[in-house]
């Protein structure tokens, strides 16, 4: 043990990995991880903003794939389809401190009623139908496959979030972008060469052949400006 060093007070672990592509921690490592921590009297916190799918891409249930964490954070908005909400999950003491914290913060809502009812179909009805975002996802994939000088891997498409490695192209991701929403298309950033795309319910499998179409004329138009120059 060094005193020299900070302690480690928590490990949290994301899952999915938001900017990995939506890769999945396996419920068998994450409790490795839990096991290792508790050892040492570390608790381990859950950035399960998605787990949701990472359970239906597994085909798990959330409880399997949390069994061993001692916080867990998810959000109702993201592929749950809510309008707003995240829920935090713990056991009671740790849920009353949290509750005091949110109040210290300036947090807490009046008459959030019409809120959790949203809330409670995301949970109850939206899991069923996160395959889908996943197949679309895949698809869109394999079209952006197609396109010269992009960098796309489908099988390594988990869940709903497609990464593109555009460094061939000769532009940042801000440029790109920019050329996207030209043409009414959003996309997110990993880093100024890969591009993020994501999937939901609100994207239809025509609206990823849309997409594409639409990044492969961005490509074309990038190579023949190149050319000419």
């Amino acid at each position: 043990r060094s005193y020299a060093r900070a302690q480690t007070g928590l490990i949290e672990i994301e899952n999915t990995h938001n900017m990995a592509g939506g890769t999945i921690t396996p419920p068998e490592q994450m409790e490795e991880i839990c096991d290792r921590a508790h050892e040492r009297g570390i608790p381990v916190h859950l950035d399960g903003a998605r787990i949701f799918n990472a359970a239906v891409a597994l085909g798990r249930s959330v409880a399997e794939m949390t069994r061993k964490v001692d916080s867990i954070m998810f959000c109702l908005s993201k592929g749950l389809c809510a309008p707003v909400g995240s829920m935090l999950v713990g056991s009671a003491e740790f849920i009353e401190h949290a509750r005091s914290v949110r109040k210290a913060l300036g947090g807490g809502m009046r008459q959030a009623g019409i809120l959790a009812a949203a809330g409670i179909i995301a949970i109850r009805d939206m899991p069923k139908r996160l395959h889908e975002d996943h197949a679309n996802a895949r698809a869109l994939a394999e079209r952006l496959r197609e396109i010269p000088r992009l960098k796309v891997y489908p099988e390594k498409v988990k869940t709903n979030i497609v990464a593109v490695d555009i460094s061939a192209t000769g532009l940042s991701s801000a440029q790109m972008l920019a050329r996207f929403r030209q043409k009414s298309l959003i996309a997110g950033t990993v880093n100024d060469s890969i591009l993020r795309f994501l999937t939901h319910k609100d994207v239809s499998r025509q609206d990823c052949e849309a997409a594409a179409t639409i990044v492969a004329a961005v490509c074309r138009q990038v190579g023949g400006s190149a050319a000419g120059s």
